[in-house]
């Protein structure tokens, strides 16, 4: 079946959190939200099928996670990452945000110092803040137009006496995914200095064609059994509002430090939708996922080349994969309050703000494509319209 991904879906009305909130925040529902991690587009027909079919059903009574539903994912895993995993390594979770806050819980404590890597998802510094930890930040180098990691910097702050790293791979929201030699090297430094590796992956499905998402924790038993990895269908299938993620956790004893918490917060139970959509997603939604990702990847190129060509003063940063783009506004010598004000008050578009994942992060901003090539267009030229008014 082909997909009609330049279908223009209207989620306002919808309880939808990118499209319902601009109203509250901004007092204009005439913004267009170009924001919140989530996509436009309906997800595969199958999944909705599925649905279609257990609300016939008419019964919603409670639900387990059958052997279906772990041999999904490891199915998944291996066919499309190359990561055969065990089926005991599958803690079941709702979210992988909570997923982090678990393992930062579990095995760090209060005034522990955990690093993560800037500019970086928001929520990666508030489960530590949030949790009496400590903030550590291990700046991405931004070099000749691409992002890296600055090891030197790495290695002296988990010198320091660092308890864990929150890594993010693919990269949100600079667009990296990872090598291999990358991971590698940050894997064995961690291992050296006993520093755990918290990974969300979430992201790691959506890889363009020219790149390959590594599990960290796929390259070598040490590593593995240093690596707590979060992954969920989720961002790939645009499934999101099901809570439906998952971690991976081969190291026995820090699994079942895991699952002894979620029971013990009584948060291990499910829904009949979240089971029923990982499970179908990951059996039967490849096919739609491969015409997806060629879509988002050609968004990717139309829009670095309408910023290229039509807003030079921004620089658009090329990604690996995502559906996001990193946008840098600092060459237009404005604070970021104006910036933001511009795009909302003349562009009348909602973009991230980039001093929300870190300091570094000032003077850019976060650009969801993850819509139509039309809807996408229209976002396009409100920045150009904000940046124009900037520039007058």
């Amino acid at each position: 079946m082909e997909c009609n991904f330049n279908e223009f879906v209207d989620r306002r009305g919808t309880d939808s959190l990118k499209w319902g909130k601009i109203s509250s925040l901004y007092g204009n529902d005439d913004i267009l939200p170009m924001w919140v991690a989530d996509m436009d587009f309906k997800s595969c027909e199958t999944v909705i099928e599925a649905f279609r079919e257990r609300i016939d059903h008419g019964v919603f009574g409670y639900v387990q996670r059958d052997d279906a539903y772990y041999q999904a994912i490891i199915h998944w895993l291996e066919s499309r990452h190359q990561w055969k995993i065990d089926k005991d390594w599958i803690v079941p979770m709702t979210g992988v945000v909570m997923g982090l806050s678990l393992a930062v819980r579990l095995f760090t404590e209060p005034g522990d110092t955990v690093i993560v890597q800037p500019p970086v998802y928001p929520p990666f510094f508030q489960v530590i803040q949030k949790n009496q930890r400590v903030v550590v930040e291990n700046n991405l180098i931004n070099e000749d137009g691409q992002y890296r990691m600055d090891f030197d910097d790495l290695e002296k702050k988990i010198k320091d006496g660092a308890k864990a790293i929150i890594l993010c791979s693919p990269h949100n929201p600079v667009g990296r995914v990872w090598d291999r030699e990358t991971l590698e090297k940050l894997g064995n430094l961690c291992i050296e200095h006993g520093v755990l590796i918290i990974s969300d992956e979430i992201h790691s499905d959506l890889v363009f064609e020219s790149s390959h998402h590594t599990p960290i924790a796929s390259l070598s038993e040490t590593i593995k059994n240093n690596t707590i990895t979060l992954m969920a269908p989720s961002k790939t299938f645009n499934i999101a509002g099901l809570a439906a993620s998952y971690a991976i956790v081969p190291n026995n004893e820090l699994r079942q430090k895991c699952v002894a918490e979620l029971e013990a917060m009584a948060v291990s139970t499910t829904t009949i939708f979240s089971t029923l959509g990982l499970t179908t997603t990951y059996t039967h939604g490849g096919k739609w996922l491969d015409q997806l990702m060629p879509y988002v990847e050609e968004n990717s190129h139309y829009a670095v080349d309408y910023i290229e060509k039509n807003i030079p003063q921004v620089k658009a940063y090329v990604p690996d994969g995502t559906y996001l783009l990193w946008l840098d506004f600092s060459e237009l010598g404005k604070d970021q309050q104006s910036v933001q004000e511009a795009l909302i008050q003349i562009g009348k578009v909602a973009l991230n703000s980039g001093s929300d994942y870190g300091q570094v992060g000032d003077g850019f901003f976060r650009l969801n494509i993850g819509c139509s090539r039309e809807v996408l267009k229209e976002g396009l030229e409100r920045i150009k319209k904000a940046v124009v008014y900037l520039t007058e």
